[in-house]
């Protein structure tokens, strides 16, 4: 995958124990530009729709882009994830596709814990794989619950494993600081600021490793606001070459179900 592809798709993995009460429901869509300044171009729309049953989490993600290298010649990029979590965060099943200008790369995978192991079955266009993912790694929704709980414990720097479907379909270390009030960029100058049901939020500074292999090098890093209702907004993805922002353009909480037991 092109660094451009894992840039895009990577916008919204962002750190998405049990699950926790933090995370809440929810459809938010998100504006995408090249670069930080205030005029940076429009490069395409992110829909992410997070909902929650008795059976478990439900997550659709749809990413969409496209990048004038020069005058003659576009990148036209578009990830899209299905997937499904278990409450207990013990299990998640995805369905990815991601296409960079008309080329299909279509991956399956199932993580499900056994007993002390994490296992991970992904069947991609290179072949079946299958290993073992360190025990503490996080499935996507538990992840952002995690981040929460962290944050609201007042943890000002922590590591974190997660599993990512569309960047790696492996473990990410994460390594994530608070940062200090204000030091987020500010939000485009052309974009109505939507209302976001929260009592608490957090600027913070993420970078992204390969949780397995442990390389030295992280592969991109992250700044965002993080809502204590698990909402993010002013995302910013580095990979070093380019910068790639997203912005909340709108949102819609979900309700959560009553399940018995529960």
């Amino acid at each position: 995958m092109s660094r451009a592809m894992c840039l895009i798709a990577a916008m919204l993995l962002v750190l998405p124990h049990a699950v926790s009460a933090q995370m809440q429901p929810h459809r938010a869509e998100y504006a995408l530009r090249l670069g930080t300044s205030a005029n940076a171009p429009r490069i395409g729309t992110a829909f992410q729709d997070i909902t929650l049953d008795c059976t478990g989490w439900h997550i659709k993600r749809d990413i969409s882009s496209e990048i004038a290298i020069t005058s003659a010649w576009k990148l036209s990029l578009a990830s899209k994830l299905d997937g499904e979590e278990a409450r207990s965060g013990n299990g998640f099943r995805y369905r990815a596709v991601q296409i960079q200008n008309g080329a299909e790369r279509d991956t399956k995978g199932k993580i499900q814990r056994s007993g002390k192991d994490l296992r991970a079955e992904i069947v991609s266009p290179t072949g079946p794989s299958q290993f073992i993912l360190p025990p503490p790694t996080l499935m996507p929704v538990a992840a952002i619950s995690h981040l929460v709980d962290r944050l609201k414990a007042k943890a000002a720097a922590f590591p974190a494993l997660m599993f990512d479907a569309e960047v790696v379909g492996d473990a990410f270390l994460v390594d994530v600081t608070e940062l200090e009030p204000g030091s987020l960029r500010p939000a485009p100058p052309a974009d109505s600021p939507v209302a976001v049901p929260s009592s608490q939020s957090w600027p913070v500074f993420m970078t992204f490793t390969r949780g397995r292999e442990q390389e030295q090098r992280p592969l991109f890093s992250v700044s965002a606001k993080v809502f204590d209702s698990g909402v993010l907004d002013r995302l910013t993805v580095d990979t070093g070459l380019l910068k790639v922002t997203a912005d909340l353009q709108s949102l819609e909480m979900h309700k959560a179900p009553t399940c018995p037991g529960s």
